[in-house]
């Protein structure tokens, strides 16, 4: 089965300026030769600490970023991803190649193909209140789209944009009212409805539910678990909250200063974490029982530097199973077994 996202060898690099004629001094390497396959209908969970680039990975895959190199793909054919990498180590491409890495590497996309791009995949912010234009009503906040990508006109807005709201739990004797007439969980409905407007295939979610309360977080985890059915969507829900990740997601994604470390299934990672630093994370998950204590794992040292990451393996030198090996050799996603992969010379048993 062909996934429906997948990102190759995808880098994005910020620039760093210095000098009198603000030059490139160095480089922040945010996401750094990630590899990811999202399958339709899945709902993957993005983690890690701040900073590590989950946010950065998230916007590049929807073209918010230019992707410093490395191939982005939409419900791609494996014949087209396949002719596309097999040019990598030419000198010159042939016109066919160059025709598709044009017409489907959404790494390559400028201008109106961008715009086009953005009725098939969305994004809902962390903060709903920041990207709600505080001048503007709902009903003409969640109707903008419509009317950018020239979907509805007239009357027929106001009809969709009412269908909407009711999709994500709001009323229509809402449509008239301000963003700051509302609580923090409806603002995360009214984007949540901005985002379907267009009948998107993936959705980007960065830390949905983390300015919300518990009560007001699961009832949106419900009624995206319930959109997703409904509309065949497909997720990639950024986190730090491994305690919701465990709860919704189906798959889990590891990240470590702009790498990949681990991706499986949400109960094996929880189960049995290879990596250390998965390790690490899940036993710094608090339980909710009072009686139950868990072993915690303290990391030594401070994250390091994306602009400058230490070579070999980026974590060795917080990671108390580090050797040689670790130091000098970086280590590369392996599979460990019923899908479970692992960038680690020397993975937990």
């Amino acid at each position: 089965m062909e996934p429906l996202i997948e990102t190759r060898n995808l880098k994005t690099y910020f620039p760093i300026l210095g000098g009198f004629f603000r030059r490139p001094v160095n480089m922040v390497k945010a996401v750094d030769d990630v590899t990811l396959s999202i399958q339709k209908g899945q709902w993957m969970g993005l983690v890690g600490e701040s900073g590590c680039g989950k946010t950065t990975l998230g916007k590049t895959i929807l073209r918010f970023y230019r992707p410093t190199s490395g191939h982005i793909y939409l419900n791609t054919p494996f014949e087209i991803k396949e002719k596309i990498g097999t040019s990598e180590h030419l000198k010159h491409r042939t016109a066919e190649v160059n025709n598709l890495i044009r017409r489907h590497d959404l790494a390559s996309f400028k201008g109106k193909k961008i715009t086009t791009l953005r009725k098939r995949m969305q994004l809902v912010y962390q903060d709903p209140y920041t990207s709600l234009n505080p001048r503007m009503r709902i009903g003409n906040i969640i109707g903008e789209p419509l009317k950018v990508n020239k979907l509805a006109h007239g009357k027929a807005i106001k009809e969709r944009v009412i269908e909407l709201m009711d999709m994500v739990g709001l009323s229509k004797e809402h449509y008239k009212r301000y963003p700051h007439q509302f609580s923090g969980g409806q603002r995360q409905r009214i984007a949540i409805a901005r985002a379907l407007a267009t009948n998107p295939e993936f959705i980007v979610f960065d830390e949905p539910t983390s300015a919300l309360d518990v009560s007001v977080q699961a009832q949106i985890l419900e009624l995206l678990k319930k959109l997703l059915k409904e509309k065949g969507l497909t997720y990639l829900f950024i986190t730090h909250n491994l305690n919701v990740a465990e709860v919704v997601c189906d798959t889990i994604v590891v990240m470590y200063l702009g790498k990949i470390v681990e991706v499986s299934k949400a109960s094996a990672i929880f189960e049995a974490p290879k990596h250390p630093y998965s390790q690490a994370l899940v036993l710094a998950t608090p339980i909710p029982d009072p009686k139950r204590r868990r072993k915690r794992i303290i990391l030594s040292g401070e994250v390091p530097s994306p602009t400058n990451p230490p070579p070999g393996c980026r974590f060795h030198p917080r990671c108390s199973r580090a050797t040689q090996e670790c130091e000098t050799q970086e280590p590369v996603l392996e599979s460990r077994g019923d899908g479970h992969l692992v960038a680690c010379w020397h993975p937990l048993n």
